[in-house]
């Protein structure tokens, strides 16, 4: 489809050369930042070294900094010279007024409905002009019955392509159906009237041709070529100034950024079925490249992933069809929405399967437990352990484990909330937003243990990398802290700041406490020396978020299968998102 808008295009174009109107204002945007503060110091900076900088709000949270208004030609000059001496981004591009809002660099400042100012370009001496005859004047546009003669040979296609522009410029909301009823005579007007055209619901030769020119000009500088991967077997358009081939990794052919964008492209390639596809669903879901937030969909034979973070915007589109699964991958710079969502529409327009797959031997020799197919897995900021309190799956941790997160999981991909904080007492209630059947939960020890008696701790020692809680072994040292506090008891034990948030049981499987991390009011612990938050301040804040601790009478040792089994069974990994 952009092949063949860019040919029309330039069909027109060539039809009406020096014919285009070159004083609509346009912009040069060199910089997107996701907060005010920041656009604001890059505008600043910019300014000390440029003139006409301005900066504006994007929507969405983004503000931009650009440099105008000026003329198109000399805004693509513009362009072209402060790319190739270095002074702004390579990923600028040319950028039109309706893409704006608020300005706020100047200080005060509002051009955005202003005329076009002088180009900053330089000038040479030139020699006197010879004396020529006056140029002929330029020829008339086209009156509305010669438009729309010429409108009737378009083709059905490029009249979609025309109502594609139109939709793009913000004016027209109707079908895509190569119709020109009211609803695109009606937007063919106002497009008229902002571009100070006469206003006839008809366009002309020469006003086709600016369409499409605005409408292809966001993908400047993209280099978008037609790419024939056949080890993929997929033809696809690419953005060949942002990305070049890297390597094969099955099920994906990467491509990887080589310039200003910080982009990435994967094509994904793989023989499977209906459970494939759905495997691979899940499995992209968990890579870095996959922010969490975003819109999922998943059909019988296709399916859809949109991941949003402050810094980039990552959308997967794939499909089964004749037992071979395919699709793409585009990562691309937040901030940049408009060029973003042209590119993956003119890359799936583009779309083309060629042939076999990805073969599965296409593999490195580089494997990592953290990797898939050559992708980082998404990973929590920390994780540390905690236990169940109630059959629903209600748990217990240390406040730490979910301070500051954006997101909570139990076992990696149990959604919980924070049901209690108390930051004072350092201890944290999770309830799952589905409720889950533990193995086991905690039961409190009735009775005040022994000095010296036996302890035993259960936690995710190394955050989930084996996958299954560990136990721990020492004694009871104290039932007090070191400057007497009653709800601390004090344990000579070797731990690691994963088993923080995990209980701690006597011998008889009672818990006495919930393990805290190492570090005591900023002073990190001495070997063998750590503590536990006494179980009475657990059912304390248990009680705050409206629960009955359940107890026991510990007093006579279990056998230590039975303990483990127990005290494992209790114990959840808790991960904490940003």
């Amino acid at each position: 489809m952009l092949k063949r808008m860019m040919l029309a295009w330039g069909v027109l174009l060539a039809s009406v050369v020096g014919a285009v109107a070159q004083d609509d204002p346009v912009w040069i945007q060199i910089e997107a930042q996701p907060s005010l503060n920041a656009a604001t110091e890059r505008a600043r900076a910019y300014a000390a070294e440029l003139p006409d900088v301005n900066g504006f709000s994007l929507g969405g949270g983004w503000y931009g900094v650009a440099l105008g208004p000026y003329a198109r030609s000399d805004a693509e000059q513009v362009l072209r010279v402060y790319r190739s001496e270095g002074v702004i981004p390579r990923d600028s591009y040319i950028a039109f007024s309706s893409a704006f809002r608020q300005q706020f660099w100047p200080i005060g400042a509002n051009v955005l409905n202003r005329g076009v100012v002088d180009a900053p370009l330089p000038t040479a001496p030139q020699a006197p002009a010879p004396v020529t005859a006056a140029p002929e004047p330029e020829p008339a546009d086209e009156t509305p019955a010669q438009a729309q003669r010429s409108e009737r040979q378009l083709t059905r296609a490029e009249r979609e392509d025309l109502q594609i522009a139109l939709q793009w410029a913000g004016t027209y909301q109707g079908a895509i159906d190569g119709a020109f009823g009211r609803g695109t005579r009606n937007a063919m007007a106002t497009w008229q009237e902002r571009k100070g055209f006469d206003v006839t619901g008809i366009l002309t030769t020469r006003q086709r041709a600016v369409l499409l020119q605005d409408y292809n000009s966001v993908l400047d500088g993209l280099g978008l070529e037609l790419v024939s991967d056949d080890t993929a077997g997929i033809d696809i358009l690419m953005p060949t100034a942002a990305v070049t081939f890297e390597k094969y990794e099955y099920p994906f052919a990467h491509y990887a950024a080589t310039g200003d964008i910080d982009a990435t492209v994967l094509l994904i390639s793989q023989a499977g079925d209906q459970t494939t596809l759905f495997g691979l669903y899940d499995i992209m879901q968990t890579l870095d490249i996959v922010p969490l937030d975003g819109p999922r969909e998943r059909k019988e034979r296709s399916f859809t992933l949109v991941g949003r973070d402050a810094n980039r915007v990552s959308e997967t589109r794939v499909a089964l069809e004749d037992g071979q699964i395919k699709g793409f991958t585009v990562v691309w710079p937040a901030g940049d929405e408009e060029r973003r969502t042209r590119l993956l529409d003119e890359m799936e327009k583009s779309f083309v399967r060629t042939g076999g797959v990805i073969p599965a031997s296409a593999s490195s020799q580089d494997q990592a437990i953290d990797l898939v197919s050559g992708l980082e897995i998404r990973k929590p900021r920390l994780s540390r352990s905690g236990f169940f309190v109630d059959s629903r799956g209600t748990v217990v941790t240390t406040a730490e484990a979910v301070n500051s997160c954006s997101r909570v999981t139990l076992d990696t991909d149990v959604e919980a909330e924070v049901s209690v904080l108390d930051a004072d007492r350092g201890v944290a209630v999770l309830k799952p937003t589905n409720a889950l059947a533990p193995r086991a939960f905690a039961r409190f020890a009735d009775a005040q243990p022994r000095l010296q008696s036996e302890v035993a701790a259960a936690g995710f020692s190394f955050e989930g990398v084996l996958g299954a809680p560990s136990m721990t072994f020492g004694t009871l040292s104290d039932v007090r802290g070191l400057n007497g506090e009653t709800d601390l008891a004090r344990l000579a034990m070797n731990t690691l700041p994963g088993d923080a948030g995990g209980p701690v049981l006597d011998a008889g499987g009672g818990v006495l406490g919930m393990l805290l991390p190492e570090a005591q009011d900023g002073r990190a612990l001495p070997e063998g020396v750590r503590f536990a938050l006494d179980r009475d301040v657990l059912q304390d804040v248990l009680s705050q978020a409206g629960m009955a601790a359940a107890g026991t009478n510990s007093a006579t040792p279990i056998d230590p299968v039975d303990l483990t089994e127990a005290a494992t069974g209790m114990t959840v990994l808790v991960s904490c998102w940003d």
